[in-house]
């Protein structure tokens, strides 16, 4: 994929430093690509399991969104202290470490006998996966000029679609072909051979990544050089208006802003990812046509988010870009709501939901290293992605409870709607304020 290439040169950059930028990013892009939609399937594919875990195990709906709430439980409290060991130690190390302890305790969610089992495992897999998208987050900002960082955000997020569209149909396969096998049930073979990949992922990082430019013995000389000096010029602009500490991202209003509409979207993309499976299966599929039906909405989003971004990049506009694509997800999720009896239409419109979440992350994460540098914009993205990542402690369990309570989704629809329009609220507040003009010039 062309992630720099057009044929309008950028103000800022030469044809020569887009080069660059191209050849960095055919390097770099496509294995954090790989490595975040194995960390992305591996926490979410518990969504697949339920449809024979909850069962076997004896879990209501409540016990199945409480489990799931507890990777983020652990995920907001590690957070910020592991995207700080990652400043400390380098991507390289930091995040092979990362990793390789999720995939052992995602295969371990095989071997779940319990209510207390499961809550602990779910918890442990959050403490191994905490620091890991705010890490690359960083990581990439470390690599790309900020003309280019919607795009590349894009692309890189477009992992998250992906795990989707690649392990919904794996997962329903694994469910039905494997249930049995060796005395294992479906669910239990799904954990195990979808976290063994993260492992040796894990391990490949020792090698694959390279910690900054100047380090990079794949590119020339001249080539380090020159993206380098991109790089600390775009600092130093940053920090002759403001010389940031890292007590600054825990108080600066922006960063909170920004937590809480990232909140708002992770609610959407949380609910898509634990409960569009369910969702499906009522309408009386088996889990191989559950999970390739479940598929499309991923496609589409995958799509739609890069177009999205490049879109974005090229307008170098990205309030009004992400306010759009909130509006379409929360669309979708309200017309999900009305027509869950009509399986084709409920469908299409949680297609539109997964579009318009999906298009509205990478926007959002190219505005955090446009507010900050250094330190203190690696603890701005780890403490935004740590408060957003609340919604999958407060999401999964009230969603399950509305189900129980209701005995459908028609609520949770609903849900997914306002906390949506919350945060199309808080964009407008965000756009209204200082801290906007830069982003917006």
């Amino acid at each position: 994929m062309n992630i720099a290439g057009s044929q309008q040169v950028s103000a800022e950059l030469t044809i020569e430093d887009q080069r660059i930028v191209r050849k960095a990013s055919k390097r770099i892009i496509p294995f954090v690509i790989v490595l975040y939609l194995f960390a992305y399937l591996d926490r979410v594919n518990i969504s697949f399991a339920s449809l024979q875990m909850n069962a076997q195990l004896g879990f209501s709906s409540t016990v199945y969104g409480f489990g799931a709430s507890m990777f983020f439980v652990a995920y907001f409290f590690f957070e910020v202290p592991s995207n700080l060991a990652l400043s400390k130690f380098g991507a390289r190390l930091w995040i092979a470490r990362i990793m390789i302890t999720w995939g052992l305790i995602s295969a371990g969610m095989a071997f779940v006998t319990g209510e207390k089992s499961f809550y602990t495992m779910r918890f442990l897999l959050g403490v191994a996966e905490a620091g890991f998208f705010p890490g690359v987050v960083v990581y990439l900002g470390n690599w790309f000029p900020r003309h280019y960082r919607a795009r590349i955000t894009g692309v890189f997020l477009m992992a998250i679609p992906l795990s989707g569209l690649v392990g919904s149909p794996i997962s329903g396969l694994l469910l039905d072909q494997m249930n049995g096998v060796y005395g294992l049930a479906g669910w239990q073979w799904m954990f195990v051979v979808e976290g063994v990949p993260a492992l040796l992922l894990g391990i490949s990082c020792l090698w694959l990544l390279t910690e900054r430019p100047a380090q990079a013995s794949w590119l020339e000389p001249a080539e380090r050089y020159r993206l380098e000096d991109i790089l600390a010029k775009e600092r130093s602009n940053l920090e002759a208006v403001h010389t940031y500490k890292l007590a600054d991202a825990f108080v600066n209003p922006g960063v909170l802003l920004l937590a809480a509409i990232l909140f708002c979207i992770v609610f959407g993309v949380t609910g898509i990812a634990f409960f569009l499976p369910q969702i499906i299966k009522t309408f009386g599929y088996s889990n191989t046509v559950t999970g390739f039906l479940a598929a499309i909405p991923y496609l589409c989003g995958a799509v739609t988010m890069v177009l999205w971004a490049r879109r974005s990049d090229a307008k170098r506009e990205r309030l009004g870009h992400l306010t759009a694509a909130m509006l379409l997800g929360a669309l979708g999720f309200i017309v999900t709501t009305f027509t869950l009896d009509i399986h084709i239409l409920a469908l299409l419109a949680l297609v539109v939901a997964a579009i318009g979440v999906f298009c509205s992350n990478p926007i959002l994460w190219t505005l955090p290293t446009s507010l900050m540098t250094g330190t203190a914009a690696a603890a701005a993205v780890a403490l935004i992605n740590s408060v957003a990542n609340l919604s999958g402690i407060v999401g999964p369990p009230l969603l399950g409870w509305s189900r129980d309570a209701t005995g459908g989704f028609a609520a949770a629809g609903m849900i997914f709607t306002a906390v949506l329009l919350l945060g199309v609220l808080l964009v407008w507040v965000f756009s209204r304020s200082t801290m906007a003009r830069g982003i917006q010039s």
